[in-house]
């Protein structure tokens, strides 16, 4: 099987096309992946269900008009979201990324979180302590008016931070990041840049759960807007990224 770098033909598609049953909104475009790969793509266009799972609302998250389409908002302080699947569970290599607008706010967030479910304990034995945390996480430092990008993957035998705080960009603009792993190397991304990379034992994750706008936890919340994210079973390159119209 050839890598994802090495098809010679991608399609874009716009409102009203749709592959395998799946419609894509207005305003999204997506630079889509060889259809021989699994992937599924979240679209925050309302409060009650994305990819076609229900959604789980905190606080007051507001629907936005933005350049991208419909937008869900987050205050910073309360707002999140939390859906019974993580969309790469079982993944051996993987591309996550999101198109999300920074808006300030304090200065750690941890604003999408896949997270897989601890193992049940057995029979009269109490659940493993602490748990094993196996997790993806996007999140962001804000410092002035400016936020740099932070990703983590961990796992039994991994655990691995890409953060680069000299590699700055300003508040209130929409974004593309993405994090990537191909088999040996763990990669991050803002607008198809690469801002670094780390070579990681990397294991598939269980099924799970996620939180968006905050830690799973409930802390570390985060101020600004996500459009959407997709979740495919390969290492993409940055032209295959999802794209903005």
């Amino acid at each position: 099987m050839k890598p994802p770098h090495s098809e010679p033909r991608r399609r874009l598609l716009r409102a009203g096309v749709s592959l395998s049953g799946l419609a894509l909104p207005p305003g999204l475009a997506l630079a889509v992946t060889p259809v021989h790969h699994q992937w599924s793509l979240w679209v925050f266009d309302n409060l009650e269900r994305v990819g076609g799972l229900p959604v789980k609302v905190e606080g007051a998250p507001q629907l936005i008009d933005t350049p991208l389409g419909t937008a869900v908002q987050f205050d910073g302080v309360h707002d999140a979201l939390f859906i019974d699947q993580h969309p790469l569970a079982g993944a051996a290599t993987f591309t996550f990324e999101a198109f999300f607008r920074p808006d300030g706010g304090a200065f750690e967030q941890r604003w999408f979180h896949l997270a897989s479910d601890e193992p049940a304990p057995a029979p009269g034995q109490p659940p493993a302590s602490p748990p094993s945390g196996t997790r993806f996480l996007f999140e962001i430092r804000v410092v002035d008016d400016t936020w740099y990008l932070d990703t983590y993957t961990h796992g039994a035998g991994y655990g691995q931070t890409l953060i680069f705080p000299d590699r700055r960009y300003p508040l209130g603009q929409w974004y593309h990041v993405a994090q990537t792993f191909d088999g040996r190397m763990y990669r991050a991304y803002v607008n198809g840049q690469l801002q670094g990379e780390a070579e990681v034992p990397f294991k598939p994750q269980g099924p799970g759960k996620a939180s968006v706008g905050v830690r799973m936890n409930r802390v570390n919340y985060f101020k600004g807007a996500i459009r959407a994210a997709r979740f495919t079973h390969a290492a993409l390159s940055p032209a295959q990224f999802m794209s903005m119209p």
